[in-house]
């Protein structure tokens, strides 16, 4: 399907749609981010927002592959290595207090 949105012409295909899947998920982190920190009062980074980091960054890298794009492809691989990281540290660091309680 071709789509026309004021002078954005392009082409609505799988790819295009997980493109937008992917970049919705990776824009999700910073909503539960914002929602999170609200709630507290301070600004806080809850491990929901690195799930949708992950999620979104492993989607939108699929993407990049498929365009093949150079640029596109090291950032979101990198990005996901970071937040796979994260997500390690958080779980070590809970299993850690686990084991102390």
């Amino acid at each position: 399907m071709h789509v026309d949105i004021g002078g954005l012409s392009f082409d609505l295909t799988t790819w295009v749609l997980i493109g937008f899947f992917g970049q919705l998920l990776f824009s999700m982190r910073f909503i539960v981010q914002w929602i999170s920190s609200e709630r507290r009062g301070q600004s806080h980074v809850p491990i929901v927002f690195w799930y949708f980091s992950l999620a979104g960054g492993l989607t939108l890298l699929a993407y990049a592959l498929h365009r093949e794009d150079p640029v596109f492809i090291v950032g979101q691989a990198f990005g996901a290595f970071i937040y796979f990281r994260n997500l390690q540290l958080i779980m070590r660091q809970r299993r850690a207090e686990g084991a102390q309680v």
